[in-house]
C-alpha cells in the first residue's frame, strides 16, 4: 500500500480547499491536543472533507459535536479506494476515535475448531479464529447452542472425544467407544484414510452442505449393503437418520443452494442491534446478535462498521452477503470480503422477492432483541432507583408532578407517568389550578396532588418538581397512605448558583442524596422531571395564548363568550382570526355577514395602525 502522509492542517475551509487533494485517502480530525476524534476515508478527500463545512440539515448531532471538538486535521493519501478502507480499517483499531462506531471484543462468540493435520483430530470448542490451517466452524449465538451442535455431532459421527493433538495412552477402550461414538484409534488400529473421510463428513454437516453428505452417505449404504456389510450399512442408514432428522429441524427459507448471510439493522437512540441470519444450501442454520453503542451515526456508517468487525475474524464468508442498509463504500467492502475469502462475494441489498424477505426476517429479530436488551438495561436502572430513593419496591410505575404559574389567576399543573422506565403518554394529564388566593406554590401543589389521589389507582412513586418544602406537602397528603403497598414519594430540585448537579430528597433524611451528576439513576429522573416541567411550562403557555385571543376578541362589536368560543375552536387562534377571510368567517356557526365584517374590519385597522 502505497502511503503518502502529508502535514496536518487547520480546520480552515479556505485552507483545506488548497492543500487537499483530489485523491483516495484517509482523513482524521484531530482536538487541540492531537487526540484522534474521527477517522474517515473517501475516494475524493477535498470533496469529502470540505463537505463537513457546508450548512446541512443533514448533518447529524454527532457530527455536530464532533466538528465543535476537533482543531486539526491529519490526512493520508492512498493509491486507490480499496487502500483507503483498508487503512481506515486499521487507524480506527489503533486509535479508538470517540466518534466512530466501534464493536469493542466484549464477547466472543463460541467457534467449533478441527485441525485436519493431526493425525486423529478431534473437534474443540474455541473463542478465537486463527489463520493456522485449522477448520473453523461457526460463530454459534451461544455456549447452549454450541454444546447442543457438539452433542449431535458426537452422536452422528466418531470422532474421538479426548483431548490434546496426541492420543492418549491407554490398556482398555473408554466408555465412548463401547457406546459406538468413538472409532477409539487409541486402542485399536484406524486407518489414517478412513479418519479423514470422517473429519470431512464432519466439515460437509458443519458447513451445512447436507445434501452432499447424505448423497455421499447413501452411496456408501449402498456399496456396503452390496458387499453384504450389514453391520457397516446399518451404521451409516442410522447414521443418515439421524442427519436428516437435523435437517428438519432447519428452516427452508431459500429456494436457491448457495450460501447468504442475511444481515439486518436495529436502532433506537444510543443504541443499535444487528443480527445475523446463516443460511445454508437453503437452510436456515443459526443467527447471531451484537449490539452496537453509537452516538447517532449514520446506518451505512453502522453497517460497514460491523461487516468489517466480523468478516475480519469470521470463519467462513458465504459468495452473498444480504444487508439491510449498505455501506457507505459498498464496492471496497465487496472488494475487500473477496481478498478474505479468496474468491467472488457480492453484497447485496436486496429490494423485493425472496430475498428482501430474509432482510425483514433479520430485522425482526434484530428489533426483537434490542427490545430484549433494552429491557434488560431498564430492568438494571430501575433497580439502581430503588436502591438509590431506598424505595421498598421497583417503581415500575413512576408519575412526576409539576406546577407552573403567572399570577394567581392563571396557574396549571401536570403529571407524566412512566412504565417499566418508559413515558406513558395516555396517563399524561394537564390540571388548571382552581384556588384563587395569591401565589402559592405548596397550596396549588397540595391542590393538584389532592385531585390526582381522588382519581383512585396510584404509582409507585410520586416524583415531585422541588425541594424539602414540596416533600413536606407530599409527606402530609400521602401519610395515611405509607405502607407496604402505598406509593412512595421523592423531590428533586434544580442545579442552583454554586451547587454542583441536581439534588434528591427522599423522605426520612435531611440532606440531600449523595448522587453524582454522571449517575444514571440521577440522570434518569432528571428526564422524568424535565418532562413534566416542560409539559406544565407549554400547558400554561398554551392557556395564556388562549386568554390573550379571548380577551381581544372582547373588543370587537356583537362577540360574546359563545361566539368567542366558536372562532377559537374553529380557527385555532387569534392569529389565525386575524387573517381568515370572510368565507372562512361565515361557515362558523353563530356568524351572520354583519358580525364577519366587523371581525374583518376590526383586524384591517389594528394593520392599518400598526
Amino acid at each position: 500500500m502505497n502511503e503518502e502522509q502529508v502535514l496536518k492542517l487547520p480546520l480552515d475551509p479556505e485552507i483545506l480547499s488548497m492543500n487537499l487533494l483530489e485523491n483516495p485517502g484517509v482523513y482524521l480530525f484531530q482536538d487541540a491536543d492531537g487526540a484522534v476524534l474521527y477517522v474517515g476515508k473517501a475516494k475524493n478527500l477535498k470533496k469529502r472533507v470540505l463537505s463537513y463545512f457546508r450548512a446541512s440539515s443533514d448533518r447529524s448531532s454527532k457530527t455536530a459535536r464532533m466538528l465543535k471538538a476537533a482543531k486539526i486535521l491529519d490526512y493520508i493519501l492512498t493509491g486507490t479506494d480499496k487502500e483507503a478502507f483498508i487503512l481506515e480499517s486499521n487507524l480506527i483499531k489503533k486509535h479508538l476515535p470517540r466518534y466512530n462506531i466501534i464493536l469493542r471484543d466484549d464477547k466472543r462468540y463460541p467457534s467449533l475448531r478441527l485441525d485436519p493435520r493431526e493425525p486423529y483430530p478431534g473437534i474443540t470448542v474455541v473463542r478465537k479464529v486463527k489463520k493456522d490451517g485449522a477448520y473453523y466452524f461457526g460463530p454459534f449465538s451461544s455456549s447452549n447452542a454450541v454444546r447442543s451442535t457438539l452433542k449431535w455431532i458426537e452422536r452422528i459421527f466418531p470422532l474421538r472425544k479426548c483431548k490434546g493433538a496426541h492420543l492418549p495412552k491407554r490398556s482398555r477402550p473408554c466408555l465412548n467407544f463401547q457406546l459406538g461414538f468413538c472409532l477409539g484409534p487409541c486402542i485399536h488400529p484406524v486407518a489414517a484414510g478412513t479418519y479423514l473421510e470422517l473429519v470431512e463428513q464432519v466439515r460437509m454437516f458443519l458447513q451445512g452442505r447436507n445434501r452432499e453428505l447424505l448423497f455421499t452417505l447413501k452411496n456408501k449404504m449402498e456399496t456396503a449393503a452390496e458387499a453384504r456389510n450389514f453391520e457397516e450399512a446399518a451404521r451409516l442408514r442410522d447414521q443418515i437418520l439421524a442427519i436428516e432428522k437435523t435437517i428438519e429441524k432447519q428452516h427452508v427459507v431459500s429456494n436457491k443452494t448457495d450460501d447468504l448471510d442475511v444481515i439486518g439493522l436495529a436502532r433506537s437512540p444510543g443504541h443499535s442491534q444487528v443480527a445475523i441470519l446463516f443460511v445454508r444450501e437453503g437452510h436456515l442454520t443459526g443467527s447471531c446478535h451484537y449490539p452496537v453503542k453509537d452516538e447517532g451515526g449514520a446506518p451505512g456508517e453502522i453497517m460497514e462498521a460491523f461487516l468489517t468487525h466480523y468478516y475480519s475474524r469470521a470463519a467462513f464468508i458465504p459468495s452473498e452477503v444480504l444487508v439491510s442498509d449498505l455501506p457507505e463504500e459498498p464496492e471496497a467492502i465487496a472488494e475487500w470480503l473477496t481478498d478474505q475469502k479468496n474468491k467472488k462475494v457480492v453484497l447485496i441489498q436486496p429490494q423485493r422477492g425472496q430475498q428482501a424477505g430474509l432482510i425483514k426476517m433479520a430485522k425482526a429479530n434484530a428489533e426483537n432483541q434490542l427490545q430484549a436488551r433494552q429491557s434488560l438495561q431498564m430492568e438494571e436502572l430501575l433497580q439502581k432507583v430503588q436502591t438509590a430513593l431506598q424505595l421498598k419496591k421497583l417503581p415500575r410505575w413512576i408519575e412526576a408532578i409539576d406546577i407552573s404559574n403567572l399570577s394567581a389567576e392563571l396557574a396549571v399543573g401536570a403529571i407524566v407517568a412512566y412504565r417499566d422506565g418508559r413515558p406513558a403518554k395516555e396517563d399524561f394529564r394537564n390540571y388548571k389550578i382552581q384556588q384563587k388566593t395569591g401565589i402559592d406554590d405548596y397550596g396549588m401543589m397540595a391542590e393538584l396532588m389532592r385531585r390526582r389521589l381522588a382519581k383512585g389507582s396510584l404509582p409507585d412513586l410520586f416524583l415531585v418538581d422541588g425541594g424539602k418544602g414540596h416533600l413536606m406537602v407530599m409527606q402530609r397528603l400521602l401519610a395515611d397512605r405509607a405502607n407496604s403497598d402505598g406509593p412512595e414519594w421523592a423531590a428533586i430540585a434544580k442545579e442552583r448558583d454554586g451547587e454542583t448537579g441536581d439534588k434528591i430528597f427522599i423522605p426520612g433524611r435531611k440532606n440531600p442524596l449523595n448522587l453524582k451528576p454522571g449517575d444514571p439513576e440521577l440522570h434518569f429522573l432528571m428526564t422524568i422531571r424535565d418532562q413534566v416541567h416542560r409539559r406544565a411550562v407549554g400547558f400554561l403557555r398554551q392557556l395564556k395564548k388562549e386568554k390573550m385571543s379571548e380577551s381581544i376578541l372582547d373588543l370587537i362589536p356583537g362577540i360574546g363568550p359563545k361566539r368567542k368560543k366558536a372562532l377559537v375552536q374553529h380557527l385555532g387562534g387569534i392569529e389565525a382570526i386575524s387573517s381568515a377571510h370572510l368565507e372562512e368567517l361565515l361557515e362558523i356557526t353563530g356568524l351572520n355577514k354583519g358580525l364577519a365584517l366587523n371581525i374583518l374590519d376590526f383586524f384591517k385597522n389594528i394593520r392599518d395602525n400598526d
